[in-house]
């Protein structure tokens, strides 16, 4: 009886140890839950797709030369500001003016023989409607005048040509402009063959930029002119630039099997920053609801527990709430009780959501119930929610 009777009074003992330790988890856990809230704001939702580009001029030309030889001056450099007409290089012009004299004596022998061919036929003509020489001597007369006029309008089209090449010679400016890169130095030789040599390249207005962004194919089709675009550059990590879309060019290029498409984007450029060549970072917004009503997403997630919230003093007034099609729940803390609100969504961005319905600014809804845990590394407490999964390993 004595053993019987000890083994009663150490298993009470066992049982009220269980009990005392599952009481002090209990209210330790209760003691370490709280409801996290937050107030329904406005704010300005977007979506956007992220590209990258390379800043250029708008208008940008290359200044070359059609005619061979020595560049013999040049009056400007890279960075100077140029008008439109304004000579910036000048060719070497002893070859060209040496042709030009000897084209005008060819003109002027073929003039010469145009003229008394003219004044020949002129009398044979009269002669052969009188009857008065043959035939074949008014033919002869008339080709000889037929050969002397070709060669004077050869010589005619010639003396133009000449000119015109001593004109190139003369190298201007097609725009107003500045020049961004020079290519030749004064003395080097130049060969206008099968191509034009590009002697300068003039950009028209700095102040007017443009990027050439490369989407993916992915995203290409919600870029759609007119769209809003903001842009970085490393020159200058911390300026965001603005700009447009001004065109989606339908040409594809497959790099690597990868597929993109160009967009073009109007930059303004007051203060200059912007420069030839500069790689940016850009994004094109694709949809925008500004000062719109916006939760936190994981609101929309909250499911509340009964059993959880009951150790918290806390009831839930309806455990399976409808919904009408199209809305979803959020959840409302009234006193100790937390009640279901139906509300209807629109565009989620990050992990913000559009309200167009159910709530009104300045509203408060659960976002989560979260737990204060103590932690291992002992630097202070850390929060987790007590629906979600555990870290791996634990038991």
């Amino acid at each position: 009886m004595k053993t019987i009777k000890k083994l009663a009074i150490g298993l009470l003992v066992v049982l009220l140890i269980i009990g005392g330790v599952m009481l002090f988890r209990g209210r330790s856990a209760a003691k370490g839950l709280r409801i996290e809230e937050t107030t329904v704001t406005r704010n300005t939702l977007s979506n956007f797709i992220v590209a990258t580009g390379t800043v250029e001029p708008v208008i940008s030309v290359e200044v070359g030369t059609q005619v061979s030889g020595i560049i013999d001056k040049i009056y400007v450099d890279f960075n100077s500001v140029v008008k439109k007409g304004q000579v910036i290089a000048e060719m070497d012009k002893i070859t060209l003016r040496a042709e030009q004299q000897s084209q005008e004596a060819t003109l002027a022998s073929n003039k010469a023989e145009f003229e008394y061919q003219e004044r020949n036929y002129q009398r044979y003509k009269q002669l052969f409607d009188e009857q008065l020489i043959s035939s074949s001597d008014f033919e002869t007369v008339t080709y000889n005048y037929q050969v002397a006029k070709s060669s004077y309008q050869r010589a005619q089209a010639d003396m133009v040509r000449v000119k015109q090449n001593l004109e190139y010679a003369t190298i201007t400016s097609p725009i107003d402009g500045v020049v961004t890169n020079r290519a030749v130095e004064e003395g080097q030789t130049v060969a206008a063959g099968f191509s034009t040599p590009t002697l300068f390249t003039i950009a028209n207005d700095l102040t007017q930029m443009r990027v050439i962004g490369d989407v993916d194919e992915a995203g290409i089709g919600q870029v759609e002119e007119g769209q809003k675009v903001r842009f970085t550059v490393d020159a200058y990590p911390d300026d965001v630039f603005e700009g447009e879309v001004t065109q989606v060019r339908l040409e594809a290029t497959v790099e690597s099997n990868v597929v993109t498409y160009e967009v073009v984007i109007s930059a303004y450029n007051p203060e200059l920053k912007l420069k030839p060549g500069l790689t940016a970072t850009v994004q094109i917004y694709t949809l925008e609801h500004p000062d719109v009503l916006t939760i936190p997403s994981k609101a929309l997630r909250f499911i509340p527990d009964p059993d959880i919230l009951s150790s918290m003093k806390l009831t839930v007034s309806d455990v399976n709430p409808q919904v009408s099609p199209g809305q979803q729940l959020v959840w409302q803390k009234v006193g100790s009780t937390l009640q279901p609100k139906a509300v209807t969504t629109g565009i989620t961005s990050s992990n913000m959501t559009e309200i167009l319905g159910g709530l009104s600014e300045g509203e408060t809804i659960i976002v989560d119930v979260t737990a204060d845990l103590p932690a291992t590394n002992g630097n202070g407490a850390t929060e987790r929610s007590p629906f979600a999964p555990g870290p791996r390993g634990r038991r």
